[in-house]
């Protein structure tokens, strides 16, 4: 019958007329019997919420934590990756598009307890959820995590941040890290255009919720995407918000843009352009400040803030030196640098990933 129907969900509330409201995301879906929220997989059944997807994994990697992308916790560890289908935005240039836009159930069967044995298995650090927003398949990702933390794998979210206080009361009790991503630098034209949501508002309030009620190491991306969501205007705003809110440590990665799903007639995004918005994030005082999807950029390593030398040299998704003591102090003048942790002796290189076809159950 759980096939069938799903499992029921946690994060909803009874409205009135017989309709439900969905709180997994800042959408607050409200739905009647038999229909489905904006996201594809959650909806009402016999009167209750349903998260559809619940043990169903449309794909699963194991990759450096670097790709999420995570640069300041937990460097070089092995992520086993998983995502179900759906999502709750509608990015017109969304890489995943095929699996975060999928309207419908689909995906190998596996319980959380599988999950859990299969990262072990792939000799992994940790489980991301990820692919598409796993605020949506919150409580299925909570019960994946709650295991995963006993036998000492941390999580990852990769999300867009467009939750709720629900959702991220539940994500505390297992969640380890968060990679927020905005896109456009949260623009509101922007994230109304290509997105399909009316602006950033609850990624900030949301944000603000992990700052206040958790112990979530949170790091900031954001896409620029050429000619339509590049305004270094934003990129300031975005900037001066987070070093007025979560302080001047939280680092923030500019990713390149590269054309797919509706937006394959746009260029990538310039190199020069990245460098611009990286010069405008330390301008409003950023102190890790990194440009992505450029292997072999300098901005891809990190610096430190007190003497500007480079304490961890890297090339793409790969680790190439480290120049810090055992207490991730600069080996040049000592200031210690806002990086949690240290290289895995097991750490995986972008030459060196699994990708699991076969869902043992």
């Amino acid at each position: 019958m759980q096939t069938l129907l799903g499992k029921e969900a946690s994060l909803y509330r009874e409205a009135q007329e017989g309709k439900i409201i969905c709180t997994a995301c800042a959408r607050y879906c409200r739905l009647g019997e038999g229909q489905v929220g904006l996201c594809g997989i959650r909806g009402v059944n016999q009167g209750r919420l349903r998260l559809y997807v619940y043990g169903r994994v449309i794909t699963g990697h194991v990759d450096p934590i670097e790709k999420k992308p995570v640069t300041h916790f937990m460097p070089g560890t092995r992520i086993f990756s998983i995502a179900t289908t759906g999502c709750n935005w509608l990015c017109a240039y969304c890489q995943n598009f095929d699996i975060s836009q999928r309207r419908k159930v689909e995906g190998m069967e596996a319980s959380p307890e599988d999950v859990v044995r299969l990262a072990k298995k792939y000799r992994s650090d940790g489980i991301a959820y990820t692919y598409n927003e796993p605020s949506i398949f919150m409580e299925y990702a909570h019960d994946v995590g709650v295991i995963a933390r006993r036998e000492g794998l941390i999580n990852i979210f990769v999300t867009n941040g467009y939750w709720t206080p629900d959702s991220v009361k539940m994500a505390s009790e297992f969640l380890d890290c968060a990679t927020v991503d905005f896109k456009g630098s949260g623009e509101r034209e922007f994230m109304r255009r290509y997105i399909g949501i009316p602006d950033a508002e609850p990624i900030f309030q949301t944000l603000l919720e992990i700052r206040d009620r958790t112990h979530i190491h949170v790091e900031i991306t954001d896409l620029i995407v050429p000619e339509i969501g590049d305004s270094l205007e934003a990129a300031r705003r975005l900037s001066r918000w987070v070093y007025d809110n979560l302080g001047p440590d939280v680092p923030i990665h500019f990713l390149r843009f590269h054309p797919d799903y509706k937006l394959m007639h746009l260029p990538w995004t310039p190199v020069e352009t990245l460098e611009r918005h990286c010069k405008v994030a330390k301008e409003e005082g950023l102190r890790y400040v990194y440009v992505g999807n450029v292997p072999g950029h300098p901005l891809e390593d990190t610096y430190c803030p007190e003497c500007g030398s480079v304490v961890v040299e890297r090339y793409g998704y790969d680790i190439l030196d480290w120049r810090m003591d055992e207490k991730n102090r600069c080996l040049s003048c000592g200031y210690p640098i806002a990086i949690v942790g240290r290289p895995s002796s097991k750490r995986v290189s972008s030459r060196d990933r699994f990708v699991p076809v076969l869902w043992e159950t």
